[in-house]
């Protein structure tokens, strides 16, 4: 379900954050579709479940996902999430693309990545 790169240099829990929101915003989460209880996720993924519960409640807060009292977490279908999912990954590709002109890479070189669809050899 969500992977965990223990490299990343960003917390676990926000590891699980994004993962989730990603899933969510591609349609591989589909809304009312079930989460994994907080325990199962805790146990697939090896951490301590309080860090499963902090996520969840991130998740909740932002409108990702609801909790319904003893039955789980459930997918939300928010076109306002989607649409914050869509303006961070915006806002993260300006920053990019503002780096690597900075560093020389021409816009057409830029563009032609673009059009492979982000694949280096493609």
């Amino acid at each position: 379900m969500v992977h965990l790169d223990y490299r990343d240099s960003r917390p676990i829990y926000t590891q699980i954050i994004d993962g989730f929101r990603e899933q969510i915003a591609t349609g591989v989460l589909l809304p009312g579709e079930k989460l994994p209880s907080v325990r199962e996720l805790a146990s697939m993924l090896a951490i301590n479940p309080n860090t499963i519960q902090r996520s969840y409640r991130q998740l909740e807060l932002d409108g990702w996902i609801s909790t319904v009292p003893g039955k789980g977490c459930f997918v939300c279908g928010n076109e306002k999430s989607t649409e914050r999912e869509r303006e961070r990954w915006y806002s993260a590709f300006d920053e990019s693309a503002t780096a690597l002109m900075a560093l020389g890479v021409v816009r057409e070189n830029l563009i032609e990545r673009l059009e492979r669809g982000g694949k280096p050899h493609a």
